[in-house]
């Protein structure tokens, strides 16, 4: 791609960041090609990317437990920790990727010229079938209402995501996990939800026709969850049109 002449990346500017994490967990597998379809779709010459690059900072952790992918593991770190219960305080040693991207989140948390409005950790789940979220609970039920937004949102763009299956929740046993503590640490503009994935497939249509997942399909997740910013921001009317559909004039 060209470089950027896009007005929030200029010294000094505003930005409105969306801070995107995935494969917590070595064997989900599915998270990395949603998240692989985010990244191809953001940085593709789509009109509707070149919007959504205009407008928001992405900034993306595809592979959060390296360590443990190169090892097989299914959940655990090199050290044996499931690093998703270690948010609250992640030990630069013990867990050093955690370590990091949590300092840099709390850096543009302070950062007067940075808004951190979504944080969304990507995970594949074994026994649900679809894609759907889970959010936070809160005491304020217009901030509570404003976050279901986004995955409603999401149901009307991916075919395959299901917001009859996304809950909100503050279950103790998820208290250490990326949603439940930034949900805790950061303003009531900011939104943060776990999407999960189905290892096998989702339903279209019915409760007997379920569609097995390829990798294409989460890629395509991936990319729809991109494509969703745009209608969460109002930004439609800015994308360019193909010339072919400009009505002529006389």
């Amino acid at each position: 791609l060209p470089p950027s002449s896009a007005a929030n990346l200029r010294p000094g500017a505003e930005q409105k960041v969306v801070f995107i994490t995935a494969r917590v967990h070595p064997g989900e597998t599915p998270s990395s090609f949603v998240c692989q379809g985010i990244i191809d779709f953001l940085v593709s010459h789509h009109p509707i990317a070149k919007v959504l690059r205009d407008h928001l900072v992405f900034k993306i952790a595809p592979m959060l437990n390296p360590d443990g992918v190169y090892l097989g593991n299914y959940r655990c770190s090199l050290m044996g920790f499931d690093l998703n219960r270690h948010w609250a305080n992640p030990s630069s040693w013990a867990h050093p990727t955690l370590h990091g991207v949590k300092q840099l989140i709390i850096d543009m948390y302070n950062n007067p010229k940075i808004n951190l409005e979504f944080y969304i950790d990507i995970h594949a789940h074994s026994t649900m079938m679809n894609g759907f979220m889970y959010g936070n609970i809160f005491e304020d039920e217009e901030r509570f209402q404003r976050q279901a937004v986004f995955p409603k949102l999401l149901c009307q763009n991916a075919e395959d995501f299901s917001y009859s299956s996304t809950s909100f929740n503050r279950d103790a046993v998820k208290a250490g996990t990326g949603r439940r503590f930034l949900g805790g640490l950061l303003n009531d503009t900011s939104y943060c939800y776990t999407l999960e994935v189905s290892f096998y497939s989702y339903i279209l249509g019915g409760p007997t026709s379920a569609v097995p997942y390829t990798e294409e399909a989460y890629m395509k997740l991936g990319r729809n969850v991109a494509r969703t910013f745009l209608d969460y921001y109002r930004l439609n009317s800015l994308v360019e049109r193909p010339l072919g559909t400009t009505p002529k004039t006389r």
